[in-house]
């Protein structure tokens, strides 16, 4: 089984700048900077140690390309987007300085200003510490959250809609932890409906990460609420992510995510300001 390679234009730029110096090897990272590698550089193409290659035109289409990741597969560069047909949406694995994000129709799903992906989702697992006892992660996206969470809880159920961005997931080197983690368990389905199959107080935490309002209502509604309600534990607590506090759309959001907690029974609703969100106690 031949290794799967990932690069991005952070990636390739080394590999360009060795070949210029006129070296005849290079080290850069294969999987988006978790590890680095030597590479051979030919006259033609790169060749990777499992005898995988690239041609110089494709490195070159990667390091002119900020906007996607590249998979290596049978030695040409293939970006890492899917088109859902859940959603009619386009996924795209957009990469960072660290870890990627994903871009769902060019809108990102992790912060990227002033810190990375994987700091935006440490900063929600912060909120909620201590993190412990089973934990339902309700919108799985690329997995962060599940994987994070994995470290310090018991358990972690994550829940996926779209098995379109699962997929993009499999390709993420960053994501696979989610598909080998014991401690991890994967449901594909709505989370609004599958959270009624859990039995009454079943998670000590329960991760709320859901797309925008506008694009999923329901996750945002006080019946689905009351729902999250019934399956968190006595004295759980519940992290809600409801976008940058200090815009007027954040703040709006607040109030009425904070209202319809309340409504629904939680006795008390925080603003979490750095994980722009909002912690809710049973």
């Amino acid at each position: 089984m031949t290794e799967r390679y990932v690069l991005s234009y952070v990636h390739a730029a080394p590999l360009l700048l060795a070949r210029q110096a006129g070296e005849a090897t290079a080290r850069t990272s294969l999987d988006l900077g978790l590890t680095t590698s030597e590479v051979h550089l030919g006259a033609e193409r790169v060749v990777f140690s499992d005898g995988q290659w690239l041609r110089w035109e494709a490195v070159e289409e990667i390091a002119e390309d900020e906007s996607v990741c590249y998979a290596v597969e049978d030695n040409a560069a293939v970006k890492i987007q899917r088109f859902s047909g859940v959603s009619n949406m386009v996924y795209v694995l957009m990469p960072t300085q660290r870890a990627p994000t994903v871009l769902v129709s060019g809108i990102q799903m992790h912060r990227v200003r002033d810190t990375d992906p994987w700091q935006d989702t440490l900063e929600k697992i912060r909120a909620l510490s201590p993190l412990q006892g089973r934990v339902l992660d309700t919108c799985t996206g690329l997995g962060y959250t599940a994987i994070a969470a994995a470290k310090t809880a018991q358990s972690v159920t994550t829940i996926e809609l779209d098995s379109d961005m699962l997929e993009i997931a499999r390709l993420n080197p960053w994501s696979a932890p989610l598909f080998e983690h014991p401690k991890i368990s994967q449901v594909v389905g709505d989370s609004y409906e599958e959270v009624e199959r859990f039995e009454a107080s079943s998670f000590a935490r329960i991760i709320h990460d859901p797309p925008m309002l506008n694009r999923a209502g329901e996750l945002y509604s006080s019946e689905f609420y009351r729902r999250l309600y019934r399956i968190l534990k006595d004295r759980g607590r519940l992290y809600h992510y409801v976008g940058d506090p200090e815009s007027r759309s954040g703040r709006n959001t607040i109030r009425g995510v904070s209202r319809r907690l309340r409504d629904a029974g939680f006795q008390r609703v925080d603003t979490r300001a750095r994980a722009f969100g909002v912690v809710a106690y049973k």
